[in-house]
């Protein structure tokens, strides 16, 4: 099945939604208050967020009053045109360089993190690239257990500590032995508890310190991973971690799930950072480079 298959499959709120606002623009009809109010009703029923959303209907209502828009198929031309020239990075691939590329992985318990890593793991060793892990979230065991298994899987380079141990300790290690061993890339999982914000700050402005001072540089990419089924409560996460470790870019997980996709604009449009992978499956080749063009077509073609 295609990526752009599975993200049709996996929409199923969002595409119908959005597929009104195609219908609207179809229609042709008068740009009224009601119009107005039926694209924002579908906007939230996409789960793109009120602050985005309000961004986004002062932006069209501007630009309707200056070109003198008559009807709606000129709106919802513009609007999807905005939203792909949107979702487009110049900056969108990961950034593996200079040698050993240090990629530090954020993101809340069970929004698929630790299989992320695992899946970055694979698909780096098969490009021929040297992977050392390190299981910096010490709080749960089973997380540097499951990736104990997918370093096992892949052929990558593992370092662990002891379950409880300080993170940046373990991260102190792991950045130490990637560059002694002269890997290409190190993947660092971290702590995922949202319970106390100035723990969880505190942990992640530790790591990001030790692995500037060891490695001479920060991370080459800080990922927040994102589970795409939780809608508006992944945008919270994401400003919480984005206060905390600034992002580089963004993975959302379970699209395969009930997704709802118009959380993606809403991440892009808070965080001003790029969607860089998306996962729409449970191998390891199922998470795939972000294509904006492809998730838009996704989203709005019937």
């Amino acid at each position: 099945m295609s990526w752009l298959t599975k993200i049709r499959d996996s929409f199923g709120k969002a595409r119908e939604s959005l597929s009104a606002v195609t219908a609207m623009g179809r229609a042709k009809r008068p740009i009224t208050d009601e119009f107005w109010d039926e694209f924002e009703e579908a906007l939230i029923l996409a789960d793109v967020g009120m602050p985005t959303i309000q961004k986004i209907l002062d932006g069209l209502k501007t630009v309707q009053r200056q070109e003198a828009w008559k009807t709606s198929d000129q709106v919802v031309a513009r609007f999807r045109k905005d939203v792909e020239r949107f979702l487009v990075f110049e900056q969108s691939a990961l950034a593996l360089a200079p040698s050993p590329a240090i990629v530090l992985i954020v993101g809340v318990n069970g929004s698929g993190k630790t299989t992320t890593i695992g899946k970055l793991a694979t698909r780096f060793r098969k490009a021929g690239k040297s992977v050392l892990l390190v299981a910096g979230d010490t709080f749960r065991a089973a997380a540097a257990e499951q990736l104990g298994i997918w370093a096992e899987r892949s052929g990558a380079q593992l370092v662990r500590g002891a379950e409880g141990a300080d993170p940046a300790a373990v991260v102190f290690d792991g950045v130490r032995a990637g560059i002694a061993r002269n890997v290409d890339i190190i993947l660092i999982d971290t702590a995922g508890r949202l319970q106390n914000k100035t723990n969880l700050m505190a942990e992640l402005e530790k790591m990001r310190r030790v692995i500037e001072r060891e490695a001479g540089a920060p991370p080459a990419e800080t990922l927040l991973v994102l589970d795409g089924t939780t809608g508006q409560n992944a945008l919270s996460q994401a400003k919480l971690f984005h206060a905390v470790a600034p992002i580089s870019g963004v993975v959302i997980t379970k699209l395969d799930s009930t997704a709802k996709g118009g959380v993606l604009i809403g991440v892009v449009d808070q965080l001003e950072v790029p969607i860089k992978l998306v996962g729409v499956g449970e191998k390891a080749e199922d998470l795939r480079d972000f294509d904006p063009l492809g998730f838009v077509s996704a989203l709005f073609d019937a």
